[in-house]
């Protein structure tokens, strides 16, 4: 794609990103599908699959700059994007509409549960920045083995929570919604009812190609469109690489807010960015070698406002503000100015 004018690749930028838009919402109707036929989500395995099934374009994205050597854009990709995926929250807290914030709806503290699985993913990947080259243990990073473990470890107690509380708690006026997207809907029909289930298998596996092709030339025309607007490969990995593969979890948290299912909305958002730092693991037997060591001082910086964010997203749920302004709550407005200001400064040092 090298030889390509940069406005033809603008475009193919945002072909790739609305291809992954549209293909990420018929993976989210089929995986729903496929899940309550199969009860893929009742075993930590099928827990497992649901979360790569969710993460395709992240994944694409890693193993194709892993491969090709631009460990910077993965890293950056990978790091930066749990920050501006952490604002696809203000996105569903202004579908959420006027009267109360989504972090007052949600009702539940599970999603806190997976936002300290997010802090601790990102802060043991971040550590690893500190480690030396040459600390490399079976093709990876300690830390990259010690990420997947602790998100294993997470994932079960998530689970197991939500499935069987061992406390309760009031929420007045919450409207938590569903445990899990398998339990039905009173006046709505799971996705794909009537259709056979090889049908439904056969959308899900052409929308999950179509998703990992556009991932690729996201990839591809990303490193190039950075390398022509002169910049570093973390910040258009974390900035608009990581907005257009945020693209099928603002369309499924939508789908869920206007649902009525705060609790999925949330949780969605953050077992995803807790799932993507797993990712490492997966980019360093690519490229032969531990790519956190590629991490620029940016990568830290944003790394930071990663954690930052999913704190304030945290704490809202327990504090539960009331009131909203401009349709959003004060921790949205927070967490925009808070991400805005972490940029510019960023852009500033560095430029």
């Amino acid at each position: 794609m090298g030889g390509l004018d940069t406005p033809l690749l603008v475009a193919v930028f945002a072909a790739a990103g609305a291809a992954t838009w549209v293909a990420g919402i018929f993976l989210s109707k089929t995986t729903d599908a496929l899940d309550a036929r199969f009860g893929l989500g009742d075993e930590l395995g099928g827990l497992i699959l649901l979360a790569v099934t969710g993460t395709l374009p992240e994944i694409a994205i890693t193993a194709s700059a892993a491969l090709s050597g631009h460990l910077d854009l993965a890293v950056g990709n990978l790091i930066g994007g749990v920050a501006i995926q952490t604002l696809v929250l203000v996105v569903l807290d202004a579908v959420a509409g006027p009267e109360r914030p989504l972090s007052f709806l949600v009702g539940s503290l599970v999603p806190v549960i997976e936002a300290l699985m997010v802090v601790v993913v990102l802060a043991t990947a971040l550590a690893g920045a500190a480690l030396k080259s040459s600390t490399n243990l079976f093709g990876a990073s300690p830390t990259s083995y010690a990420v997947v473990v602790f998100w294993v470890a997470g994932v079960w107690v998530v689970n197991r929570v939500r499935m069987h509380p061992g406390w309760v708690g009031e929420a007045p006026e919450a409207t938590p919604g569903r445990r899990h997207a398998r339990e039905a809907m009173p006046g709505r029909t799971q996705p794909y009812t009537g259709v056979r289930t090889a049908v439904v298998a056969g959308i899900f596996f052409a929308c999950a190609l179509v998703t990992l092709g556009a991932g690729v030339a996201l990839q591809d025309t990303g490193d190039l469109l950075a390398h022509r607007m002169g910049l570093q490969g973390a910040i258009f990995g974390a900035t608009f690489l990581a907005a257009a593969t945020a693209l099928p979890e603002i369309s499924s948290g939508i789908a869920a807010v206007r649902l009525g299912d705060m609790q999925l909305a949330v949780g969605d958002i953050l077992g995803g960015n807790s799932f993507q730092i797993t990712l490492f693991l997966l980019a360093d037997l690519l490229a032969g070698t531990p790519v956190i060591v590629a991490a620029h001082h940016s990568d830290v910086w944003l790394g930071g406002l990663g954690l930052l964010l999913t704190a304030i997203a945290a704490a809202a749920i327990v504090a539960r503000p009331r009131r909203t302004f401009l349709w959003l709550g004060i921790d949205s407005l927070a967490m925009l100015a808070i991400y805005a200001g972490g940029i510019a400064l960023l852009t500033r040092v560095i430029g």
